[in-house]
């Protein structure tokens, strides 16, 4: 793991192919020992726990489980389109803090942010953008697309 210039702010880490193997091998179970990911991708049991080790501290990759809402009892799930007046940073800082939020992002095209929610009913939901998100400083207006069926949803597109 090597890494270089910064790019727009954050340190661009290049990977060897064998940091990018134990990246995939992660992906595709998460719980796998180092010793069985060290038989795939040809490193002993410590060089993978150091390798793992380097990419977690660098921010490179976590380590999360991954749950269906819908089973949780989160029966509403939601993209919400933002348009903000003025400082799009302050305003999805703000937005960030919500319980509900699960995905962030600041974005260029018709909406400054976008945000996925997560909420256990429509009434949260409508509680979650009038009562609070669209007091945020900034905010002018919203866009939510709720979600009817999650048709895929994958977190194992490698390291390419």
């Amino acid at each position: 793991m090597v890494i270089n210039a910064q790019h727009s702010g954050q340190p661009v880490v290049q990977l060897d192919e064998k940091s990018k193997a134990i990246i995939e091998q992660l992906q595709h179970d998460g719980r796998q020992s180092y010793s069985a990911i060290g038989q795939a991708v040809g490193l002993s049991e410590a060089a993978v726990r150091q390798r793992v080790s380097r990419l977690l501290d660098s921010g490179v990759m976590q380590i999360v489980a991954v749950t269906d809402p819908m089973q949780l009892g989160f029966a509403r799930q939601a993209l919400i389109g933002i348009r903000i007046d003025g400082d799009v940073v302050a305003a999805a800082e703000a937005i960030g803090e919500f319980g509900e939020v699960d995905y962030l992002v600041i974005t260029a095209g018709s909406f400054d942010i976008i945000a996925e929610v997560i909420c256990e009913s429509d009434a949260d939901l409508f509680e979650l953008i009038n009562d609070r998100l669209r007091r945020v400083p900034g905010v002018s207006t919203t866009e939510t697309f709720m979600y009817l069926s999650l048709h895929k949803q994958k977190y194992n597109w490698g390291t390419r």
